[in-house]
């Protein structure tokens, strides 16, 4: 699995700092923001589609869901985030700056921080979706709300190529506009379904950044964002609006989340 192929080491004794294993009716207000970026367009193309059931929290892409921006289509998605930052309607200022050309603040979101730590160790258990034109992803992405600079990315999966035996994913590092980074991004095999639960962790700090699948190590870097992060999870819909014989919802699950915060020297060592 990867080319490092070691263990990862194991979470910390305490216990986390932010959970949600969604056994609860109603997404958590105090945990997360139910909107995609929500300052770079409108409520109602940045609202997730989700329901819980017993698996966890179902992310959806429905058959009426509008693009998320359109500029940005044809691409529709539903996230949930730790989250939220920019500055005034009109301005420049918001976490994710995704392009260059003119983006602009549409609806001013106050901030909110609910869980963002600047290192760390966090744990995504997720089921893929199989759904024609989907990606799931999971990442950890700069606020912003220091300064715009704090614009880095730890991408942790993003995962469209689902098999019964193996999967493919790409994770890393994304500079986006934060010099002191650079883009670092490939694509690891992973020998399991990812169809079907599976955990994948992030742990970083000063001395770099690791990567693992089912507690193996996928991908370590030596660099990593030094500011404080939010953490997304997305089911995104790319690509032409999928033909009429294609059934929607098209579905993926989150089962759980387990993060920490500032982890010691050797916890989040990738050296």
């Amino acid at each position: 699995m990867g080319a490092d192929g070691l263990r990862l080491p194991e979470p910390p004794a305490h216990e986390p700092a932010f959970e949600d294993d969604f056994t609860v009716p109603r997404l958590s207000k105090e945990r997360w923001v139910d909107h995609y970026l929500p300052h770079w367009t409108s409520p109602e193309r940045s609202r997730a589609r989700y329901d819980i059931d017993d698996s966890g929290l179902r992310l959806r892409i429905d058959a009426d869901q509008p693009d998320w921006r359109e500029e940005d289509a044809p691409l529709r998605v539903s996230n949930v985030q730790t989250g939220v930052f920019s500055g005034p309607a009109g301005s420049l200022r918001g976490t994710h700056r995704h392009r260059s050309d003119g983006l602009v603040v549409r609806t001013e979101t106050p901030e909110r921080l609910l869980w963002a730590p600047a290192a760390g160790r966090v744990e995504v258990t997720v089921s893929a979706s199989v759904d024609e034109g989907c990606m799931l992803a999971a990442w950890l992405v700069g606020t912003e709300h220091l300064s715009e600079g704090d614009s880095g990315e730890i991408c942790m999966f993003e995962i469209d190529a689902v098999g019964e035996g193996e999967s493919h994913a790409r994770c890393g590092v994304k500079a986006h506009s934060d010099g002191r980074l650079t883009t670092d991004v490939t694509e690891v095999v992973v020998p399991l379904d990812a169809s079907q639960p599976h955990t994948w962790t992030a742990v970083w700090g000063p001395s770099g950044t690791i990567i693992g699948c089912e507690g193996v190590i996928v991908r370590r870097m030596a660099q990593s964002p030094r500011y404080p992060l939010f953490l997304m999870i997305d089911l995104f819909e790319l690509g032409p609006r999928s033909h009429s014989g294609t059934s929607y919802p098209k579905t993926a699950h989150v089962h759980g989340v387990r993060g920490w915060d500032a982890l010691d020297r050797p916890e989040a060592d990738a050296s």
